[in-house]
């Protein structure tokens, strides 16, 4: 008979969790780590794992998604378009595909040879070859190195490869249920690169007009002041602000795409020139207080809670996941920095401020566990290696860091 595990009411459960969450990582943050370790820990002592207190429901997943969407915002607010549209020319592109494409070969290699299965070997690959924007901003803030032409460099690097994981996880979860046949798959993913121009025609076309609306004489942003002055409802901005996001979050699911990437392009729109620095203050001040202070930790307490250590069986499996994730990520860096015409302590520099993976790895390795495209093991071992480079990178980068 299947044993019936007791369940605590919701607000119950969001209540420990939350505080425990915050107190762990109000640890970590004291000894100058990310508090979503703290964090995920939290869930990981709560969780099956330790206490077995607690469990993912549905109820905390939908919780949890939320604290996603905000996530992602928050990324996307970080990333000035204009400044992405300057970084993907000339050697930042460059350095961007050695420092993509080789972790998603040596990922996908990995999961090939140890027989998990090719779509499990290419999620293996697409969380290796992430870049956590928001990490490597913080370490680089901490070194004092943010503003160094390798510091910014490395931000270009980053931006760059987010968009182009967030990308790729869109046309993967669009051909998902596709016949592994050469065919299928072929005709499948025609389709959904037709669908993934037609939305970055949007995106395209939309950024064109709001820059050339823009450029009247603080159009947008005045436009905003004369609707916020008539409206009477309370948070206003934050209503228009997200009825924006979530036009753009719609559309990439109608088309098949995760919410995440529409949400992340929709933000990526915006700016202090184009919606003005008042009001683009007021937003990331009531995204990040909401996010930060409330759904975020719920997020990643809820991954320490799906964490299972002793689902991992295959010990080897993650020795080569977390040897590739590090190797191949500093030397597609190194090695995108040498034929960018770097010299080598620049090029090594790069390589290591690329590899924490943070909060971006462990997003999409949490989409593709819920999606049944990565099983609990794999999705362990995912998270271990999130968490691992991104602990390890700030001392390593603060060896080593290099400008010229």
């Amino acid at each position: 008979m299947k044993e019936t595990i007791f369940e605590l009411p919701l607000f119950v459960n969001l209540l420990i969790l939350l505080v425990t969450a915050r107190l762990f990582g109000e640890i970590f943050e004291r000894f100058k780590q990310p508090a979503m370790i703290g964090e995920i820990l939290a869930g990981i002592i709560l969780g099956p794992t330790l206490l077995n207190w607690i469990h993912r429901t549905e109820d905390i997943q939908i919780v949890s998604d939320l604290g996603v969407f905000l996530l992602i915002i928050i990324a996307g607010l970080e990333v000035n378009i204009d400044e992405f549209l300057k970084s993907i020319k000339g050697k930042n592109l460059v350095i961007s595909i050695f420092a993509f494409f080789l972790p998603v070969v040596g990922g996908f290699t990995v999961g090939f040879f140890f027989g998990v299965g090719a779509m499990t070997a290419v999620f293996i690959g697409l969380c290796a070859a992430i870049t956590a924007l928001p990490v490597s901003v913080r370490i680089l803030m901490d070194l004092g190195k943010l503003n160094s032409n390798t510091g910014q460099k490395i931000i270009s690097i980053a931006i760059i490869d987010d968009v182009l994981a967030l990308t790729f996880l869109g046309i993967i979860l669009n051909i998902k249920d596709t016949d592994i046949t050469f065919i299928s798959i072929s005709k499948q993913a025609l389709i959904s690169i037709l669908k993934l121009s037609m939305f970055i025609a949007i995106i395209m076309c939309s950024y064109f007009l709001i820059k050339k609306i823009s450029n009247k004489s603080n159009y947008i942003e005045n436009g905003l002041d004369k609707i916020l002055a008539v409206l009477r409802g309370k948070e206003s901005l934050f209503a228009i602000f997200f009825t924006f996001i979530l036009a753009f979050a719609a559309t990439t699911e109608l088309l098949g795409f995760h919410f995440i990437v529409g949400a992340f392009f929709g933000a990526l729109l915006l700016s202090e020139k184009v919606v003005g620095k008042k009001h683009l203050d007021a937003i990331q001040h009531s995204t990040s207080s909401l996010a930060m202070g409330f759904l975020a930790p719920l997020f990643f307490a809820g991954i320490g809670l799906e964490f299972n250590i002793a689902s991992i069986q295959n010990w080897w499996l993650l020795v080569a996941i977390l040897f590739v994730s590090y190797f191949s990520k500093i030397a597609g860096g190194f090695l995108g920095g040498k034929y960018a015409g770097l010299n080598n302590r620049v090029s090594f520099t790069i390589g290591i401020g690329l590899n924490a993976r943070g909060i971006m790895e462990l997003v999409i390795a949490n989409i593709a566990y819920k999606q049944g495209l990565i099983n609990l093991e794999i999705f362990s071992m995912l998270v271990i290696m999130g968490v691992l480079t991104t602990l390890t990178t700030p001392f390593v980068l603060k060896r080593f860091f290099y400008e010229k």
